[in-house]
């Protein structure tokens, strides 16, 4: 997904006000408003960098007369001590805009980061990468573009753009033939229609109604063999739950078509990247 820099405005500018409230009480204690600075970000550990676009931004709706010069760009695989942005100017914006710059660039990173590690273990598989509704509240249109940036691929962005049948649903349809039927009644043709199953008699209903997409859930790659081939291509296969960097290799070697990870964005370790400013 392309990151649409309207359409997160409003996200930045409540991190900002979450941050500053009436103001930043320290530095405007200390430092003078005609005060000058460089502000340099670098990294402390090498990473695939996200996020540029969102710590730019968030310096500019600070003070609009900052200038910002980038030295990398999204999807750049950076080593340690790599130079990303100098942004100079009022030492006093510089400051009161850091932490919510950084906030911002590491989290996206760092997911970036993640990902691509995932992606880079299975590039010899059919399976892809992608990410799940798992997000932090607020931030998803941002943690599902740092997945991309990262190699992986989205799944439905929400609740309003994509069928996906959980346990849950089956439970109160009164199971998987009848939960695939109510919703092929209601959602248009062209929309596929994804379900997600625990067993063999599940994925024997899925097909028998002909469920688009199967999410194969909590399986282990011994079961999911028997499911792939069971299913033999009537339908996508999807691995969703448990999936780690020590057991993706052999759920691709399954046949998947998809792999599903929430920890690409519900657990994830930010990139260690530092702001550091010099007066002019």
């Amino acid at each position: 997904m392309k990151l649409d820099l309207h359409s997160i405005e409003t996200i930045v500018r409540n991190a900002l006000t979450e941050d500053i409230g009436f103001g930043d009480i320290t530095t405007n204690s200390i430092v003078p408003t005609e005060k000058q600075g460089v502000g340099q970000l670098v990294t402390k550990e090498p990473g695939i960098i996200a996020g540029l676009d969102v710590a730019e931004l968030t310096f500019r709706l600070v003070d609009p007369t900052l200038t910002i010069v980038r030295h990398a760009a999204d999807g750049d695989q950076v080593p340690k001590g790599q130079l990303l942005m100098e942004v100079t100017g009022s030492a006093r914006s510089i400051l009161t805009g850091e932490r919510v710059a950084l906030n911002f660039l590491q989290r996206m990173s760092g997911i970036a980061t993640r990902t691509s590690k995932f992606v880079e273990l299975v590039r010899y598989y059919n399976a892809k990468i992608v990410d799940t509704r798992k997000t932090t509240p607020g931030l998803r249109v941002l943690e599902k573009h740092a997945v991309v940036v990262g190699g992986g691929r989205n799944h439905r962005f929400g609740l309003f753009d994509a069928v996906l049948i959980k346990d849950n649903h089956i439970e109160i349809a009164g199971g998987v033939k009848q939960a695939i039927i109510a919703a092929r009644h209601q959602i248009p043709h062209t929309m596929r229609v994804e379900v997600e199953v625990e067993n063999m008699e599940q994925i024997d209903e899925a097909l028998e109604v002909k469920a688009d997409i199967i999410m194969l859930d909590n399986m282990t790659p011994e079961q999911m063999d028997v499911a792939v081939e069971k299913i033999a291509g009537r339908a996508l296969v999807e691995a969703s739950g448990g999936v780690t960097e020590e057991t993706i290799v052999e759920i691709a070697k399954t046949g998947v078509d998809y792999i599903s990870i929430g920890a690409l964005t519900h657990s994830i370790k930010s990139l260690d990247i530092s702001l550091d400013i010099e007066a002019k």
